[in-house]
């Protein structure tokens, strides 16, 4: 049997990478390959397309989990300066697209997991309140930036020695996503910490 992970607006294959190096299949849907809303339901198969790859189908009953990251821009507590307005129902987009994909993959066939995550923000409002929530130091990587998690898995253990509170004793005060100002720095940490992307996947395989 085949072990399919698909991993929506994936960008750099973070959160997905210790499934790819466990010899699972990973599909990253992200553009500039693939267009997560132009994905296409033919019968038994998912079609993703839409980016600069020829179109990929993918037959539903192999995928085994799926992993989201749809951007979270009009979402953030932070965004008070931003050219644009907020616009929600903008942001959904990619959200509802991510939900779409992950219940058209469970109808007729039961995925082992799946989770859709985000940054803490104005999501709640709209998804309730999220299955668990976690800081990048909650497993070995030195900053926080609160992140909600919503789906069907099982909860990514914490090391006890790895806690906020103990970082914050054997480091001094932790960095913020805040604190990183210049593009290429916020760059950097909104790929997902190597240690949760392992904890997941301890969790979850």
């Amino acid at each position: 049997m085949l072990k399919i992970i698909l991993d929506l607006c994936g960008g750099t294959g973070a959160w997905s990478k210790p499934y790819k190096e466990a010899g699972y299949i990973v599909i990253i849907v992200t553009l500039p390959f693939y267009d997560v809303l132009k994905t296409e339901i033919r019968g038994e198969y998912i079609i993703f397309k839409g980016g600069n790859k020829e179109p990929l189908a993918v037959r539903i009953n192999d995928i085994y989990g799926i992993l989201a990251s749809p951007v979270c821009t009009m979402f953030s507590l932070a965004r008070t300066r931003a050219k644009t307005p907020r616009d929600f129902r903008e942001g959904m987009k990619l959200i509802i697209a991510c939900l779409n994909i992950i219940w058209e993959c469970r109808y007729d066939h039961k995925l082992a997991f799946w989770c859709l995550e985000n940054p803490t923000g104005y999501l709640r409002q709209f998804l309730g309140k999220p299955v668990f929530t976690f800081d990048p130091c909650d497993y070995g990587d030195l900053y926080t930036k609160k992140t909600d998690l919503w789906g069907y898995f099982n909860i990514p253990l914490k090391d006890p020695g790895k806690t906020a509170m103990n970082c914050w004793k054997k480091y001094g005060k932790l960095p913020s996503i805040s604190d990183f100002t210049s593009s290429k720095q916020k760059d950097k940490r909104a790929i997902t910490p190597a240690g949760f992307a392992k904890a997941f996947f301890e969790a979850n395989k």
